[in-house]
């Protein structure tokens, strides 16, 4: 009868638990972004946990230059780190790419050059010939390229994109955008899990052809703003000046994005104005559970058992920084059998009178209900 209380009760917890995780968390930010802007769309970002710290115009599809790379450096990275091709292979520029056009590195037909020395060129200086070079070493050609980007921003929920071509140059396109914060989803993307690409967006000058050509980078934040470690700048005609930039301070990842703005100041000015919002009035709190936690057990074949929790992560005023508190709910004991993934508490975080999350604490291993020959064979251990 016990037991079978026990498991009823878990299955009552976890579903409660469910169904708070179903629901978002929406923390209540008093802090409110004043800067004036002559952007067409605009989005702050917390890289880590996706929280949007402020937007205007967020997902209106507008073309967006040479930002569009930013998918282009994601399949790329994705694509090293997959095993599928290495930074040291050898890349012979096709006609086509060295025909590209707009900025370029002036690459030429039957040249060849390391994947790395193209992804540096596409990420400092914006080359549109190095990659589609990379588009076509990947994929075969940049049409394949481009259907995988295209793919690609499906998956990450990118839902008001549609790219026609590698590098963003408007020439011939019909339909090729995308909107503020499906640049934020592709840029958190590329930082959170493909991080070594801050190795190449931090780059301020650099060269290749052992020198001969010199490279800088077009995102002058780079140099100019405390923090600052990526990501791909654009402008053409019809997108006007766009960034999509990110910064860290203190533990902190941000990404903000600019669209449409009239000039390349403005674009970097408003861009300036937003991290300084965001450093100024949010901190990143990091939890993670304590790997060595056991639980009692009655009856089990082992006395006890492991038990864990998710980790949680969250963005808060700076004013409420140290201030959230873990707190976890577990029984005495627990009767066995029980199976790994069972839930057995939960953990709440607590600002005040305020839960901000609630997650399901279950056991981490398999526990066999002792039977009666197993006390037997103990009790003989225990006799002789």
């Amino acid at each position: 009868m016990k037991n079978k209380l026990f498991k009823t009760f878990a299955a009552a917890l976890a579903l409660s638990l469910m169904l708070v995780a179903l629901t978002p968390f929406s923390p209540l930010f008093a802090a409110e972004f004043k800067g004036e802007s002559d952007a067409k769309a605009l989005i702050l970002i917390e890289a880590e946990t996706g929280t949007v710290l402020y937007e205007k115009n967020a997902d209106q599809a507008l073309p967006p230059a040479s930002v569009t790379k930013v998918m282009s450096m994601l399949l790329v990275m994705e694509a090293v780190d997959s095993g599928k091709i290495t930074l040291d292979d050898t890349v012979t520029v096709s006609e086509y790419a060295a025909n590209m056009g707009g900025s370029q590195v002036y690459l030429e037909a039957g040249e060849t050059f390391s994947v790395h020395e193209l992804l540096k060129c596409v990420v400092v200086s914006s080359a549109n010939d190095a990659c589609v070079a990379l588009a076509e070493h990947i994929a075969g050609s940049e049409e394949s390229f481009v259907a995988a980007m295209n793919k690609r921003a499906a998956e990450l929920g990118m839902v008001n994109t549609n790219f026609e071509n590698t590098n963003g140059l408007d020439d011939d396109t019909v339909n090729h955008v995308t909107s503020a914060r499906d640049i934020a989803i592709m840029s958190a993307e590329l930082i959170s899990k493909h991080p070594k690409i801050l190795e190449y967006s931090t780059i301020w000058m650099d060269s290749i052809r052992n020198g001969e050509f010199g490279l800088t980078n077009t995102n002058r934040l780079i140099r100019f703003y405390s923090g600052a470690n990526g990501l791909k700048t654009g402008s053409t005609s019809k997108a006007k000046f766009c960034i999509s930039a990110s910064a860290k301070r203190g533990g902190m990842q941000l990404i903000c994005v600019v669209m449409g703005a009239s000039t390349r100041d403005s674009r970097n000015e408003i861009a300036k104005k937003l991290f300084d919002f965001g450093f100024a009035s949010y901190a990143f709190e990091s939890f993670t559970a304590d790997a060595s936690s056991r639980l009692d057990v009655i009856g089990g074949k082992s006395d006890t058992v492991g038990i864990s929790y998710e980790s949680f992560e969250l963005v808060t005023e700076k004013q409420n920084a140290g201030k959230i508190e873990r707190v976890v709910t577990l029984p005495e004991n627990v009767p066995a059998p029980l199976k790994k993934g069972d839930v057995v508490g939960s953990v709440r975080y607590v600002l005040g009178d305020q839960t901000l999350k609630e997650l399901p604490v279950t056991v981490t291993e398999d526990i066999e209900r002792v039977e009666f020959w197993d006390v037997f064979l103990r009790l003989l251990e225990f006799i002789f």
